[in-house]
């Protein structure tokens, strides 16, 4: 298997670990990107972008589902930074209809920590269409009751978060969250990801291969948080391929990109909020994503998870780096992206042949495993 791009000679067992990934044949096509101090160390791409063997290029985008919750809340997190959001004020303070059926004390804190009592729709999505009425899916959001004490617990919010943040930063700032992501984020950083894809970058997109489980919560009680989050008309990842999941902006899992993009995005993060003179959040606005909200055993993952401001924290419990001061997130299929504030290291991992799993996919794990030991 040919890999291109650039390694850093420092770390050439990520590149090994890459390339081993496809020997066991566990890959179709993929990248990996490495920041250092905000600097470009590892990106590589390799195999196939499509099950009729077109080549992963360099600019190849592809849907990597919840990896795109880091980017919603990095949005988030610069309001909150510039005083127009209190994380921990009610929701309804910027979104007023929110407060029906007793979520008038629900806090942005709790929409960031998967701990709002939301994490799926009531009744459930009779067709994937109604996730691209943007104005109707808040309508029901704010229209429901929580299925839990709001911030007792985590119950991950799979597609309802990124709806809830993105109507707050929609109401704080007058932009959709995928104008303000291209606007703030994106543009600065010459970051070549999106939220709601113009039909421009078509030509480029990846196919995904679907997992062999559907997602959902096979076992859980029908009637538990895990069950009812995935009720209803279910992702099957064939969606993607659709240009109305790519026109529509999902905050939670309608990403569009690749592993350059995802940690050039999460580099300025590393950094404090700033990279290569380009200022988009205070070290102090950063630092508030390691403010631990919830501990315990997630109800719809089912798996010890500790949630900090818009991100999983770095634990005994999941331990993802050698340092305290790490967060993560990934995505459905296996997609990974790692922040790690003292080492000022960006790690991000993506990938077209999905996994079954919503957590913990071996291929990225190793790859971390790899970027961690080249440093050590």
């Amino acid at each position: 298997m040919e890999t291109h791009g650039f390694c850093d000679s420092k770390f050439e067992g990520v590149k090994q670990a890459f390339q081993a990934n496809f020997e066991k044949g566990a890959e179709l096509g993929a990248s990996v990107a490495v920041t250092l101090d905000g600097k470009p160390v590892v990106d590589l791409w390799a195999g196939d972008a499509d099950s009729q063997g077109n080549p992963w290029a360099e600019n190849t985008l592809v849907n990597v589902y919840s990896t795109t919750k880091t980017m919603a809340a990095f949005c988030v997190l610069i309001l909150a930074d510039r005083g127009e959001i209190d994380l921990h004020a009610p929701v309804a303070n910027y979104w007023p209809e929110f407060a029906a059926n007793g979520k008038a004390e629900i806090t942005v804190a709790h929409v960031m920590s998967h701990s709002a009592g939301l994490s799926g729709f009531e009744p459930p999505l009779a067709a994937i269409e109604e996730l691209y009425d943007w104005d109707g899916i808040c309508q029901r959001l704010a229209a429901q009751s929580p299925w839990w004490e709001p911030g007792t617990r985590s119950g991950y919010h799979a597609i309802t978060q990124g709806y809830l943040q993105g109507e707050i930063v929609r109401r704080v700032s007058g932009r959709s969250i995928g104008q303000f992501f291209r606007e703030e984020i994106a543009e600065p950083l010459g970051a070549d990801f999106h939220i709601g894809l113009d039909p421009a970058h078509d030509s480029r997109v990846g196919e995904l291969v679907p997992p062999t489980m559907a997602l959902g919560a096979a076992g859980a009680d029908p009637d538990s948080p895990a069950a009812r989050t995935f009720a209803g008309k279910a992702l099957d990842a064939t969606e993607p391929r659709t240009s109305a999941w790519r026109r529509a902006e999902i905050p939670a899992a309608g990403g569009f990109g690749n592993a350059r993009a995802v940690a050039r995005v999460h580099s300025a993060l590393a950094c404090g909020g700033s990279v290569d003179g380009i200022d988009l959040i205070s070290e102090g606005g950063v630092e508030r994503i390691l403010e631990e909200q919830t501990r315990g055993e997630d109800m719809v993952l089912r798996v010890p998870v500790v949630f900090g401001m818009g991100f999983g924290l770095n634990d005994p419990s999941f331990p993802i780096s050698p340092n305290p001061r790490a967060f993560f997130w990934g995505g459905w299929g296996g997609s990974l992206a790692i922040v790690d504030l003292d080492a000022r290291l960006s790690i991000a991992y993506v990938m077209n042949r999905m996994a079954a799993n919503l957590m913990g996919d071996l291929r990225g794990g190793a790859l971390a495993g790899a970027v961690y030991a080249s440093l050590a």
